[in-house]
């Protein structure tokens, strides 16, 4: 399994007022088993069920408001 980290600076509001990630599925594959993990005070990660979509070749990661995190998949 590979880890790719990302920060809450990272997040783009959209236009439906949510936040969002976007990746390449060559970085991450095809998204089929991805694990969205939010980093929490005391600096571990849980497990977070965010809403993911795809468009022709982007991936992207919604949610309410922006997190520093990683998303852990399979390539």
């Amino acid at each position: 399994m590979l880890n790719k980290y990302f920060t809450k600076e990272e997040f783009v509001l959209n236009t439906e007022n949510q936040y969002q990630l976007e990746f390449k599925s060559k970085e991450i594959g095809q998204g089929s088993n991805l694990t969205i993990e939010r980093k929490n005070e005391n600096g571990e990660f849980e497990t977070v069920q965010a809403m993911i979509t795809r468009l022709n070749d982007q991936i992207f990661i919604k949610w309410s408001e922006p997190f520093d995190g990683r998303l852990i998949f399979e390539k």
